[in-house]
């Protein structure tokens, strides 16, 4: 079963976390990267850019009309997103409970319904 586990963040946040601190929350983080890929249930490890960088894109009269966006008008938006394989809903738990700041911050996790084929 496939599961996305998602991190919230806002500039305040990481405006907030100290410059020195940055080069040992990566190594954490790539620590945890490596460990699950190596398991086989880390399918994928995405950070995002900051909202700034956010675009809406809707289809006009054929054509890409482009807006900046980001969508939701929140504080908080979505920093980075995990893709896991997992044999139970409670591994998946378990693996995004071991991220480097979930003792500091929730982080949500969805089950994947369905997937697209790739063969189509």
């Amino acid at each position: 079963m496939k599961y996305v586990a998602m991190i919230y963040g806002n500039q305040a946040k990481w405006d907030s976390f100290p410059a020195e601190e940055w080069p040992e929350a990566i190594a954490r983080q790539e620590a945890f990267n490596r460990k699950y890929r190596e398991s086989g249930e880390l399918i994928g490890a995405y950070g995002l850019a900051d909202a700034a960088a956010a675009r809406l894109v809707r289809r006009e009269g054929g054509a890409p009309a482009v807006t900046d966006g980001p969508y939701l008008e929140t504080k908080e938006y979505l920093a980075s997103f995990y893709l896991l394989d997992c044999e139970s809903q409670e591994r998946a738990q378990e693996i995004t409970a071991d991220m480097p700041f979930a003792d500091v911050d929730p982080v949500e996790l969805w089950p994947v319904l369905h997937e697209s084929a790739a063969d189509v």
